[in-house]
């Protein structure tokens, strides 16, 4: 008889093990219920797991929760879940999965932000997400360093998509320019000098034509100024004489309304 006890107490303990190893890899079960949570919804095992090391790494405070589907969301009633990041792949937003999975979000997860991974990167898709209260836009075309400050913006309250580029200058076209127009010169018809000037950047500083260039690509101003290799401060000086110059009470404003002048449009669209 006490075998036959040893080897049931060994069949529950076994059994115990095998359950442990269902709910492990959602950290459902016995994860913390005090620690904010991090849902990452994505339906390949192998992306899942690198975006599961690198959010581990990069939000240490948060548990992190990564499943295959949104069916998983039942599962985190009772926690405090701040956003749910999911992977729409090629699908387009209108696609009735999605959909579904968006309600689906906003049942079981009403006070998380919600964030989009797509493989599309236009404007229209971003846009349409927007519209749905989604806050965070990420096409996997951009940079790691690039995702992972837009996810602290939209953990933070903030809406992060990047901006659409129409004919907008590079970094690199930018900085060659301001050097071409130090250096050369044309002669009017009446003899008088003058320095040639992109007359879409008439207003603008050439270090302040660095700083938009990235604004149009959306970048935070901690990789701005990794990038320009200037301090976070002087970026944030930047921001605010482009904003003044535009006469824009924001970022994203600001580059509206200059692209709008560089394409020949009302320099002062509304804004929604």
């Amino acid at each position: 008889m006490e075998i036959q006890a040893d080897g049931v107490n060994r069949l529950f303990y076994e059994f115990g093990d095998i359950m442990d190893d269902f709910t492990n890899p959602a950290e459902l079960a016995l994860g913390s219920l005090t620690s904010p949570v991090l849902v990452i919804i994505e339906r390949n095992v192998l992306a899942r797991t690198c975006i599961l090391s690198i959010l581990k790494r990069e939000f240490a405070g948060f548990e992190i929760v990564e499943m295959p589907t949104t069916s998983g969301l039942h599962w985190l009633s009772g926690k405090d879940v701040r956003l749910v990041a999911l992977n729409m792949e090629d699908r387009q937003i209108t696609d009735p999965s999605i959909e579904d999975s968006l309600a689906l979000i906003a049942e079981c997860c009403p006070n998380a932000h919600v964030a989009l991974l797509s493989n599309r990167d236009d404007d229209a898709t971003a846009v349409a997400a927007m519209q749905r209260g989604v806050r965070g836009f990420f096409p996997i075309s951009i940079p790691v360093g690039v995702a992972i400050a837009g996810l602290h913006l939209v953990l933070a309250g903030g809406v992060y998509r990047p901006l659409p580029i129409v004919e907008a200058p590079s970094l690199k076209a930018i900085a060659q320019d301001a050097g071409a127009r130090e250096r050369s010169g044309i002669h009017e018809g009446n003899g008088v000098t003058k320095i040639l000037s992109d007359k879409t950047m008439v207003d603008l500083t050439p270090r302040e034509q660095h700083v938009l260039a990235a604004l149009e690509l959306g970048l935070p101003n901690k990789l701005i100024a990794a990038k320009l290799n200037l301090s976070e401060n002087t970026v944030k000086m930047h921001i605010q004489h482009i904003m003044r110059k535009c006469s824009a009470h924001n970022r994203t404003e600001a580059v509206l309304r200059w692209s709008g002048r560089f394409n020949g449009k009302d320099p002062h669209p509304r804004i929604p």
